[in-house]
């Protein structure tokens, strides 16, 4: 079911307003749906506009092991690292070294599968 929030943000894509803060919104929404190829789809699209967003990398990385890509969402992760560790973002760079570790010991322990 796509929240009236989701159906809001849809009307801006392709737009003057179509950036990367619309489509990291439009994948924390569809995130939140528990859509996760939706969420995956506008999230690519944000790093795209703005492979410096190190928000949409984390998200991207939650989106991506939520949905089982757990190779996928190590990559993530550790990009975002890199790019928030060289804003100076350390905070963005912890969480996501934190969030790397975990889904790393779930492989290992095999609670996850790598896909």
């Amino acid at each position: 079911m796509t929240s009236r929030q989701i159906v809001n943000l849809l009307k801006l894509v392709g737009t003057p307003r179509d950036g990367a803060l619309l489509r990291f919104s439009l994948g924390s929404e569809y995130l939140k749906s528990a859509e996760f190829e939706a969420a995956i789809t506008h999230l690519n699209a944000a790093v795209e506009r703005d492979p410096g967003y190190s928000a949409a990398w984390k998200l991207l990385g939650h989106a991506l092991a939520e949905h089982g890509r757990t190779d996928e969402a190590l990559a993530a992760y550790r990009k975002g690292i890199e790019i928030a560790k060289g804003k100076g973002d350390l905070q963005a760079a912890k969480e996501m070294t934190v969030f790397a570790r975990r889904l790393e010991k779930a492989i290992a322990s095999g609670k996850a599968t790598r896909g």
